[in-house]
């Protein structure tokens, strides 16, 4: 591994995650001087990485570009966004699209219906597949190595109380999803949020990817949960892979 180029992804990911930085805040956090650090921003900032707003640093939007032409080049993406969006509309509720990317899941796109609720994610957000109905789904569709690779790197971290943190209770829930077709998330990511997905499966059985619906535990029971929402899903999942297969 190039160490310089990992250490400049580090800097900008804990940009990130402290909204803005310092010089000081990022030498006391990386083992490097304040002038090593401060050549690290000055050629992030030359490069429109990072923008400085006094003493203090943030993510530059040209960051945005290289996500924005990565979504642009996915062909789930163009096949699937107009779908995700009718969703939205058609339930009143946020509709998702998210991707496997090294064992993460991605979110790729995302609509709000009127009735939508405000959670932690955005398009670009990088959360763990165990504990989402959309990973479930595209879990259920790898192959067994796979997942199994996936949970040596990551492990399975719990985020509430109904997380699922076994391999076989986990297993055993992958194998419901195939046998279903659908998955649920009963606030195994998020407290007092449910969610429904769907995996998009290609010609070739291959998992493309996975859409949902998510809500408010007050709006997402009955019928409506386990009912009509995975039939409003499975029409979305029918039209994508028709794009996908045949377009």
């Amino acid at each position: 591994m190039v160490k310089t180029a990992r250490t400049t992804f580090q800097i900008l990911e804990e940009i990130k995650a402290q909204n803005k930085v310092t010089v000081t805040e990022l030498t006391n956090e990386f083992d490097l001087s304040n002038s090593s650090i401060h050549n690290y921003l000055k050629t992030l900032e030359q490069d429109g990485y990072v923008v400085r707003e006094g003493n203090e640093y943030r993510v530059g939007l040209r960051l945005l570009d290289l996500g924005g032409y990565a979504r642009h080049k996915q062909k789930i993406y163009q096949s699937a966004k107009d779908q995700v969006a009718k969703l939205a509309e058609e339930t009143g509720e946020m509709t998702n699209l998210l991707v496997e990317e090294h064992g993460r899941g991605i979110y790729l796109y995302r609509a709000n219906g009127e009735q939508a609720v405000t959670s932690d994610s955005y398009i670009g957000h990088r959360v763990f597949l165990h504990n989402t109905a959309l990973g479930q789904s595209i879990l259920a569709h790898l192959p067994r190595e796979r997942v199994d690779e996936i949970i040596n790197r990551h492990g399975l971290p719990k985020t509430t109380e109904n997380t699922i943190t076994d391999r076989e209770a986990l297993a055993e829930r992958l194998e419901l999803v195939r046998e279903e077709g659908v998955a649920f998330d009963d606030e195994a990511r998020l407290v007092g949020l449910r969610c429904v997905a769907k995996p998009i499966v290609n010609k070739n059985g291959g998992v493309e990817g996975a859409i949902s619906i998510s809500g408010p535990t007050s709006r997402f029971q009955g019928d409506r949960y386990r009912v009509e929402l995975p039939e409003k899903l499975e029409s979305a999942a029918n039209v994508i892979e028709l794009n996908i297969n045949y377009t």
